[in-house]
């Protein structure tokens, strides 16, 4: 698995020699964040998925700054986050919502849309989800770190799990290989 996956990843020349990169080359090439095994794909779904709910642009470097602090793996952090995209926030957003309504002891009630980009300039599209989220209040804000920490927690536990389950049918085969031959 591991060597499947660092096909993908960048090497650490590629990270040295970019020159936006170069004046965070010291810590951004500390060899935690770009080592894969079990424990730190894991923390890096995990960081993702947390950092992933995030609102605004800011989700994929705060899940760098996450990876930074925790020392998981970086580019499976920063892919992880790609799950809450325009066409999965408004869903996530609206569970979340109601788990925030459900935590606070909130009847259930209906749930307004984020307001669409359209015409409007980041700028002014920004002020008027800064109002949208102010106007649903403590259920969205608790309900966000709540799905959050749960997605991060499941995430967590499944890639150790996936990562375990593969490793030991690798021992499997390998032993059935070794018996099988004279």
């Amino acid at each position: 698995m591991r060597k499947t996956l660092k096909q993908f990843l960048p090497d650490h020349e590629a990270i040295r020699s970019n020159r936006w990169l170069r004046p965070f080359a010291n810590t951004l090439l500390h060899p935690r964040l770009w080592h894969l095994n079990r424990h730190s794909a894991a923390g890096g779904v995990a960081v993702g998925l947390f950092c992933g709910l995030i609102p605004g642009p800011v989700q994929m470097p705060s899940a760098a700054i996450a990876c930074i602090l925790f020392k998981v793996n970086l580019p499976v952090a920063l892919i992880t986050t790609l799950y809450s995209n325009p066409l999965t926030i408004l869903p996530l957003y609206v569970i979340a919502y109601a788990i925030g309504n459900w935590a606070m002891g909130l009847p259930p009630q209906r749930f307004v849309p984020p307001p669409e980009m359209g015409d409007l300039g980041f700028l002014a599209w920004s002020g008027e989800l800064s109002q949208w989220m102010v106007g649903l209040g403590k259920p969205l804000a608790l309900g966000l770190v709540l799905l959050a920490a749960t997605l991060s927690l499941v995430g967590y536990l499944g890639v150790k799990a996936a990562w375990r389950t593969w490793l030991i049918r690798s021992w499997n085969r390998r032993r059935e290989r070794r018996a099988s031959t004279p």
